[in-house]
């Protein structure tokens, strides 16, 4: 009997250890770059995965550049092509980071959490800083998480007469969301 109560008391702990962690590879980005002349440059990739460790507050997500579907599949050939994101030599978006004050969010209860994310975020091997408000919404157990956010596409190193001429933003909206069960 007692090699039984600490077999239990082994796995709960273990279970718990493991649950601060949380992951998914359903996470969505979404890319919108329209503007007045051209509303089509958006984009969604709803293969993302990402992490969040709720005891310390490090979050993490990344995403298949080839992955992100727009309406127009010449818009798409562009944005993987060799001037644009150049998918073959750098398939992915990868964010790394840290929530500013983990302590702001209680897992344990249902609530609505604002919070501010900071990290890097590495686009065609360019690794920049990034800082970012989020929410996060617990609800039941479940973690949902929303970001926006800007980049500068000349920052890493996206240039072209699309976005000189206006088609496309030079400072696209990103939005990444996620639900961890």
């Amino acid at each position: 009997m007692k090699k039984m109560i600490l077999f239990v008391a082994l796995v709960t702990v273990t279970g718990s250890i493991f649950a601060q962690k949380k992951t998914t590879t359903s996470a969505t980005v979404a890319f919108d770059a329209s503007t007045a002349i051209d509303a089509l440059p958006k984009a969604e990739n709803k293969t993302v995965v990402a992490a969040i460790d709720t005891k310390t507050g490090s979050v993490a997500f990344e995403a298949t550049v080839k992955n992100f579907a727009f309406s127009n599949p010449t818009i798409q050939d562009h944005f993987n092509g060799e001037k644009w994101l150049n998918s073959d030599n750098f398939p992915t978006f990868i964010f790394k980071g840290k929530i500013v004050d983990p302590s702001a969010v209680n897992y344990a209860k249902n609530g609505t959490y604002k919070v501010d994310v900071e990290g890097t975020l590495t686009v065609r091997g360019k690794e920049l800083p990034l800082t970012t408000p989020a929410t996060i919404v617990v609800k039941d157990g479940a973690i949902n998480t929303t970001s926006n956010f800007t980049i500068k596409l000349a920052d890493y190193g996206i240039t072209g007469a699309p976005i000189d001429g206006g088609k496309v933003a030079k400072e696209p909206k990103i939005t990444v969301s996620a639900d961890f069960k």
